[in-house]
């Protein structure tokens, strides 16, 4: 039993140390699979965001297209919805119909005559 004790006591640090460090790895592991899936999370939220705001500016497009004219309130509006839009990353066909509403007359030919 005495060198049992005196195994202990002679190695007592090499086996703390062992024993923190693979704490320490294990906490570390499992924070570095939670910050993953939250980044997978965040892209896949962002990506959400950013397809909602393409089919505002595409269903914003239709509709003025048709009315032939787009009004200042609704160019402001879209305005604040492609900034979000482009910021986080959107640059396609939404953004040539953005730039084709910001170019719309903002009233109705009917209303100008």
């Amino acid at each position: 039993m005495n060198a049992v004790w005196d195994f202990i006591l002679k190695n007592w640090m090499e086996w703390l140390f062992a024993i923190v460090t693979f704490v320490l790895g294990c906490l570390y592991r499992d924070m570095k699979k939670r910050l993953k899936d939250e980044q997978h999370k965040s892209a896949a939220i962002a990506e959400g965001v950013q397809s909602l705001l393409r089919e505002s500016i595409v269903q914003n497009y239709n509709k003025y297209q048709d009315r032939e004219y787009c009004p200042i309130y609704a160019k402001e509006s879209m305005k604040k919805v492609y900034e979000s839009y482009h910021n986080l990353g959107g640059n396609d066909v939404a953004t040539k119909l953005y730039h084709t509403l910001l170019d719309m007359p903002e009233e109705s030919k009917e209303r100008e005559e």
